[in-house]
C-alpha cells in the first residue's frame, strides 16, 4: 500500500480528494515533527514510533573487504501493537 491509496481510502469517507490528501499529509507530518523533537508517537492499535540513537561502529564494505567506520545516528524504531499483531498473525 502506497501513500496515494491510503488517500484514496480516505476520500471515501471524506467525499473529497483535496481533503483527504490534506489530512493524510498533516498526519504524517505530525508523525515527522514528533520524531524530530525526539518524541514517541504512540497510535493506539497500531504500535509506537519512537527516534533512537545508534553508536558509532566499525562496519566492512562487501565490495571491497575495507573496515570502514559508520557514524553515530539516529534512527527510527516501530514496535507493533498487540492488535496489529494479531491481524497480521
Amino acid at each position: 500500500m502506497k501513500k496515494a491509496d491510503i488517500v484514496d481510502l480516505m476520500e471515501k469517507s471524506l467525499g473529497d480528494r483535496e481533503q483527504a490528501r490534506i489530512a493524510v499529509d498533516s498526519i504524517l507530518e505530525s508523525i515527522f515533527q514528533a520524531l524530530r523533537k525526539g518524541e514517541k508517537v504512540s497510535l493506539r492499535d497500531l504500535g509506537t514510533f519512537k527516534c533512537v540513537q545508534r553508536k558509532a561502529r566499525q562496519g566492512i564494505n562487501p565490495r571491497t573487504g575495507e573496515k570502514i567506520r559508520i557514524k553515530a545516528r539516529k534512527a527510527v524504531r516501530f514496535s507493533s501493537g498487540t492488535k496489529l499483531q494479531k491481524a497480521v498473525n
